[in-house]
């Protein structure tokens, strides 16, 4: 499955820790992840993961364009709730695609560990027929 990770930097030692502890089920799939949180990501997996650019210069778009594609199964995208991010066109674009395309979205660590769990027990396995 192709998982897409994405974390305001605010969140970015979370998003690593999240690796880090679910890398061994990050492992057995193909990571996607914007700039600065796939070098993090990478480095936290201690494998390879597909980096889009940064976010604000346009990695949000790339991501935005796969999932419009159906080439994504799950996203973890971080979000700072402090920050009026409901207003950044990125961040409102994907939510809409995850929904539009029936895509698991993650925005916070609690759904982002369910998701993970549910992705190892294989109960997001539909998505395979969905493709």
């Amino acid at each position: 499955m192709n998982i897409a990770l994405v974390a305001h930097d605010s969140k970015k030692i979370l998003m690593e820790n999240l690796c880090v502890a679910y890398r061994h089920i990050l492992n057995e799939h193909n990571v996607y992840a914007t700039g600065t949180t796939g070098r993090i990501v990478e480095e936290a997996m201690g494998a390879n993961v597909v980096k889009y650019l940064e976010g604000r210069l346009g990695g949000e778009q790339q991501l935005a364009i796969q999932i419009a594609h159906n080439d994504i199964d799950l996203v973890v995208f971080l979000c700072d709730p402090n920050l009026d991010h409901m207003g950044e066109p990125g961040i409102s674009g994907i939510m809409r695609l995850c929904d539009t395309h029936n895509i698991p979205l993650a925005t916070n660590l609690a759904t982002a560990e369910a998701l993970l769990l549910s992705l190892e027990r294989g109960d997001l396995n539909w998505r395979e027929i969905v493709k």
